[in-house]
Parts: structure tokens; sequence; C-alpha cells
């Protein structure tokens, strides 16, 4: 039996990995695969969740350390920007961590979110002009700003921070690598503050479990923002947005026939 709570882990923890960085919302694939499956106990948690999101940040870390020295070491403009970037979702995370447990983890809120997102993805792609590669003190408000409502199981960090991003008519390819820089700081946040319960009370979690889930995060996670960047390079939103509302559609059924 433990050994299956293992395969689940890892099985999240790839699923984690793939979808934190496509635009297809991590969190809402999440809470529907145990939801689907009837899978229950501490992988169906916002700690597990969290420490899954950990995978990925190693992910972030990882791909972007050049990019991470660089702002750090020179590039005052771009640290500036992240900064500014970072500010609404950490106000968000604050104000809204409890509903973020609770209320807004229901498939009806997901089926909502997934298709209204969907919707910004496509008109962005279609009023965006995509030929700026460099962010603004106003591309970094507007994205920061929508970076906060991913909070919202559907939404997609990425599929709303890259839509924000296309709508101030940056490339594709550059408004998805932005986004993942700002994920950094607020990703590394939440695992934190949710890692410090983990820390206080590790006797109540299977930790083999969580690392399994993260060692399986980290490693999809690295292939899935390689792939997803050179995708952007050519191809625009639509393929993820018709994903969004087959899942929207499959959620819809199975509320229905439950």
């Amino acid at each position: 039996m433990f050994d299956g709570e293992i395969i689940k882990g890892i099985i999240l923890g790839v699923v984690q990995g793939i979808t934190e960085f496509f635009p297809v919302s991590s969190t809402a694939h999440l809470i529907l695969f145990p939801w689907f499956f009837g899978w229950k106990g501490e992988i169906d948690t916002l700690a597990f969740d969290v420490a899954l999101h950990g995978g990925t940040l190693l992910s972030l870390l990882v791909c972007f350390y050049r990019d991470i020295w660089d702002i750090i070491a020179r590039d005052r403009k771009m640290l500036f920007l992240v900064v500014i970037a970072c500010i609404p979702a950490g106000v968000a995370g604050i104000l809204l961590h409890h509903a973020a447990e609770s209320a807004l983890r229901s498939p009806a809120i997901m089926v909502v979110t997934l298709v209204g997102v969907g919707f910004l993805m496509l008109a962005a792609e279609s009023y965006g002009k995509k030929e700026r590669r460099e962010a603004s003190l106003l591309d970094s408000i507007f994205i920061g700003v929508s970076q906060a409502a991913a909070l919202v199981p559907g939404v997609s960090r990425s599929g709303i921070t890259i839509t924000a991003g296309l709508f101030r008519n940056l490339t594709r390819e550059y408004a998805a690598r932005f986004t993942f820089i700002i994920s950094i700081p607020v990703i590394a946040g939440a695992t934190m503050l949710e890692g410090r319960k983990l820390l206080a009370h590790p006797e109540i979690y299977h930790l083999d479990v969580f690392i399994a889930g993260l060692a399986a995060a980290f490693i999809s996670g690295v292939f899935a923002i390689k792939f997803l960047l050179a995708f952007l390079r050519k191809y625009p939103l639509n393929l993820f947005v018709y994903y969004r509302f087959l899942l929207a559609a499959l959620i819809l059924s199975l509320l229905y026939l439950r």
C-alpha cells in the first residue's frame, strides 16, 4: 500500500513538472487527479502541492541560473522589474492563503477559469503584436498583477502571465522567460511558508512520498521548460487553449455524472 503512495507521488510530480510551465494550470491538475481517481490522504493536500512546487523551483534554478546570476550581479533594472512584478502575487498569497486551501479548490471554479483564461489567451494571440524583447515598468506591473490571479486554480501562472505579456506586445518567448523568472521568488516564498509546517511536524507526513514527488517534479520540469521555450519560438498558444477547453468539458461531464 505504501509503495502505491510513492507511485502516486511520482505521478503527481510528473504532472506538476509539466503543467507548472505549460499554460494549463498545475494547481488544477493536482486537485483534479486525486479527485478523479479517488486518491485521499496527504497527496491531496496543499502541503504536498507545495512540496511539488519545490521540485519545479529547482527546475527553474537549474534552467535559469545564468539569468539569475546576471540579474543579481549586473542587471539592476531587471532586478527592480522582478521585485515589482512579485509584489502583487505576494500580497494576494498572504491575503487569500486560507481561501486557496479550501474554497478555491473547487472543480466548478476550475471550469470557469480554464475557459475564461483560454479565451484571454486566444485574444492575446490575435491582438498582441509580439515584437518587443525587453520589459518596461508598465509591463512588470501588468504582468505582476496578472500573476496574482494564478492563486485561483485553473488560471495557470504561466498562462495568465504569458497572456499579459502578449497583450503588452512582448514576443512569446520573452514573455515566457520573464514569466519563469518572476515566478522564482513567488514559488520560493510559498514553498518556504508551507515548508515550515512540514519541518515543524515531519512525523505526520511520509517524507519519502514527498521526496519522490519532488524529484519527479524537478526532472519533468526541466524538460517542460526547455520544450515550451522552443515551442513558443514557432507556434502560438492555441494548442494549450484547446486542451484547456477539453479539460473543462471533462470536468463538467464528471460533475454531471457524479
